[in-house]
């Protein structure tokens, strides 16, 4: 876990994939950067590799990470992602073990070590309760708790979930927050999972198909500190 990094609930997260690029990205980024100040919010946002600088010159207040990295050295890896490089980049974190960039639990401990090497930050995504479980006991800076048959559906994790992932991460080690994420659509899904006790969320097609994106964010950001607010 890398011990300067500072992030507070709530939180949020946006993660384009592959839907974004460019100048494009940067429109987004720059509304969500505007916005984060207005509700106070920190939102971290995982460009491609390719648009960190961008992103990272041109924001103030989002917390901009990489999508996924590699574990290795300076040196030969032709087509890997070297952790130096994302932090050169401007990137102060990375998100590991995606739904749709699985690794195994070795890989997922050799990268969070190199993260905490070289300076950044991580957020790593579990689908199951064991699987956050036996992540969390790994001391990633932040966890995503997400089933995976929920991503892009439209259908967010029942309460029950939501609860027992936070109680079970909190006993193992309560420096790590839990974002909830799968499914989330609008402000309400957003207002409900806080509100549930959750200390985080985010979305990617929730925003990016929404008709309006820019609205969407405006909208989950606003009833993410809504949900906070009337909770604390």
């Amino acid at each position: 876990m890398l011990k300067n990094f500072q992030i507070k609930p709530p939180f949020f997260e946006i993660g384009p994939k592959a839907y974004l690029y460019g100048e494009g990205m940067l429109k987004l980024a720059k509304v969500i950067d505007r916005v984060a100040m207005k509700y106070d919010v920190d939102v971290i946002v995982t460009p491609q590799y390719t648009d960190i600088s961008l992103l990272a010159q041109n924001t103030e207040r989002i917390l901009v990470f990489a999508q996924h990295m590699d574990y290795l050295p300076v040196g030969r890896g032709l087509g890997s992602v070297l952790p130096e490089a994302v932090k050169a980049a401007g990137a102060v974190g990375v998100m590991l073990n995606h739904a749709e960039k699985k690794l195994t639990l070795e890989e997922v401990e050799k990268t969070i070590a190199r993260a905490d090497e070289v300076g950044l930050a991580t957020i790593v995504c579990a689908d199951t309760v064991e699987e956050l479980v036996a992540i969390a006991k790994l001391s990633p800076n932040l966890l995503v708790a997400e089933p995976t048959e929920l991503i892009g559906t439209g259908k967010t994790s029942d309460s029950n979930y939501v609860i027992e992932t936070i109680e079970r991460v909190r006993a193992i080690n309560p420096d790590i927050m839990v974002l909830q994420g799968a499914g989330i659509s609008n402000g309400q899904d957003v207002y409900n999972t806080i509100k549930l006790g959750a200390q985080a969320t985010g979305s990617t097609s929730g925003i990016i198909k929404a008709a309006d994106p820019y609205a969407m964010v405006e909208e989950m950001l606003y009833s993410l500190r809504k949900a906070w607010d009337e909770l604390h």
